[in-house]
């Protein structure tokens, strides 16, 4: 947690305050007082997870556009997006279902990489653009209710029930959806959120609009 500048920080463990501006990129601060980990400084701080963000906004795209399956019940078929496997609790009379679904899978997720993509972008680029301060706030809060893995799982439980039922083909969304996955955790674990304050911070000096 940082309380002033670029200099200080507290530590999560024996909440002793230090000063970290002394730890080179490619380094991990500890405490120096119980050695707890503080934050990683790591290379590239910005370029990387930007690039990975990208590269999950695209699969996002990709994902929700193209259908992730389509099933063939004697000869009718049917084809589903990620947004269409929520509507499906929708008609079977289940809405609380269809939201949490939605909502963990798709809304929260898709806010996260649009608005990291959007922060990211102010930071590289040097410029101080509006929102950018609440829109990271509400990232930090938001991610751990991101849970595209568990709709993952809960698809390929749902292909082995139904594999004996219908022929089933998964789409270009579903390709699509496994990747973004993937991509996504490698650009949140690379995501040090004490830097991106530090950079708002220097960017903005009192100038940002919020």
């Amino acid at each position: 947690m940082n309380i002033n500048s670029n200099l200080l920080m507290v530590c999560h463990e024996c909440d002793t305050v230090q000063d970290v501006s002394h730890i080179a990129e490619g380094n991990i601060g500890l405490c120096v007082c119980c050695g707890e980990r503080l934050f990683k400084n790591p290379r590239s701080a910005i370029e990387k997870p930007l690039a990975l963000i990208i590269a999950c906004l695209i699969l996002f795209i990709v994902a929700n556009i193209y259908p992730i399956m389509t099933l063939n019940i004697l000869g009718i078929e049917r084809e589903t997006t990620l947004t269409g496997a929520a509507l499906i609790f929708f008609e079977q009379g289940r809405p609380d279902l269809a939201i949490v679904v939605w909502f963990t899978s798709v809304l929260l997720p898709g806010f996260s990489i649009f608005a990291l993509c959007y922060i990211l972008f102010s930071i590289y680029l040097q410029k101080c653009w509006r929102f950018t301060r609440y829109l990271l706030l509400w990232v930090s809060r938001l991610l751990p209710w991101g849970m595209m893995d568990v709709f993952l799982l809960a698809i390929l439980v749902a292909l082995v029930k139904l594999s004996s039922l219908a022929d089933i083909v998964l789409g270009l969304g579903f390709i699509a959806f496994v990747a973004l996955i993937v991509c996504y955790a490698a650009a949140i674990s690379s995501i040090e959120m004490h830097i991106l304050w530090n950079r708002l911070d220097k960017n903005s000096k009192g100038r940002c609009l919020e």
